[in-house]
């Protein structure tokens, strides 16, 4: 196994010319324009912020679902509980993006009026890259927080233990400043069921000791994920501070799981999520000047701050997304090798052309 495999220059496509190409897969599976459009934007969204494991990399998984019927193609969210700024939804496994654009849809004019607003989703199927939903609603002056656990798996051990019990477990905030957000991705986790099926399938080893293998001990090899007993993905800190990725996946449950009434504790599903959505208006509380005026500071506190290595300056969460962003809209979107293969059968059996290159 090598930590290195040969570096091959990707394809570049249009990003509009991938959206259009993955609704198309979607709407030949059977959803209905809306929620397949949704959904393809937002897959692209996480390739072009450089998430490439929780973009177009999950289409084909998605298109399985859709044929199994384990994705619901049609339907509407069945609303659990409603108060003025908090709302209850299973979402019946319908198509998570599209779940995830209609609940920021409908906390956003109630943070607006009241100031903050939450919206908790059980039964969503996968929701894709939670960065991707961050930059349009911090952009219009909105704090954002998103979060979610899969109960369906379980990869992520508690610390001090050997046995899976939690995912990754994901949150993503969006902050507002008089510029670019910052947008925080995290995890309560080292790395991601993602990144280790694909540093696994190209024989790669970690960078770091990410996985503990069946008997507890640390290694660079995603292959020890996949034995019988398996191994499980490290919390956040590791083995020297893991309690703290430990704490923050419990604090994940309780506000996903917990308030939605539905998780872990309950009959297993399939791939899907339960999601946490909340949404603050400064305007409400000290006002937008104050709140960009403290943004501000920290983010330009941050970039003077001397770097450990000076070829190395210091960014803010977020800022290498949106300037890749940015250059991939001018440039093209370069794909991670594996996508297209991956999506190539579907576009056969579904009729649909493959996006051309760019240039």
């Amino acid at each position: 196994m090598s930590s290195a495999s040969t570096a091959v220059a990707p394809s570049r496509f249009a990003a509009v010319s991938l959206v259009e190409f993955a609704t198309a897969l979607l709407s030949r599976s059977g959803l209905p324009q809306e929620p397949a459009r949704a959904v393809a934007e937002v897959l692209v969204e996480g390739d072009l912020l450089g998430h490439d494991t929780h973009g177009l990399a999950l289409l084909a998984g998605y298109l399985g679902e859709l044929e199994r019927g384990t994705m619901l193609a049609q339907g509407e969210p069945r609303v659990l509980a409603e108060r003025t700024v908090a709302a209850t939804w299973d979402g019946d496994r319908l198509a998570g993006p599209w779940l995830v654009r209609r609940a920021i849809e409908w906390a956003r004019p109630r943070a607006q009026m009241h100031g903050s607003a939450t919206v908790v989703i059980r039964r969503s199927h996968h929701i894709a890259c939670l960065a991707a939903y961050l930059e349009p609603v911090a952009r219009a002056g909105l704090l954002m927080m998103l979060t979610c656990s899969d109960p369906a798996t379980a990869s992520v051990a508690p610390f001090g233990g050997t046995q899976a019990v939690f995912t990754p477990n994901p949150l993503a905030v969006g902050i507002p400043t008089s510029g670019d957000p910052v947008m925080i991705d995290i995890s309560a986790s080292i790395t991601t069921n993602g990144m280790t099926n694909r540093l696994k399938n190209a024989g790669q080893l970690g960078a770091h000791p990410w996985w503990l293998d069946a008997q507890g001990q640390p290694t660079r090899d995603p292959a020890a994920f996949f034995t019988q007993p398996p191994g499980t993905l490290l919390p956040l800190g590791g083995l020297d501070a893991g309690h703290k990725g430990y704490g923050l996946a419990m604090l994940i449950e309780a506000m996903t799981g917990g308030l939605a009434g539905h998780g872990r504790a309950d009959r297993v599903e399939g791939w899907g999520a339960t999601v946490c959505l909340q949404l603050w208006d400064p305007a409400a509380f000290a006002g937008t000047a104050a709140f960009t005026g403290q943004t501000d500071w920290i983010v330009d506190a941050c970039h003077r701050s001397a770097p450990r290595d000076p070829a190395v300056p210091v960014r803010v969460p977020g800022e290498r997304g949106l300037a890749r962003k940015r250059e991939q809209l001018d440039l093209g979107l370069a794909l991670h090798g594996s996508i297209l293969p991956a999506l190539a059968p579907w576009a056969e059996r579904l009729a649909v052309a493959l996006p051309a290159p760019a240039g």
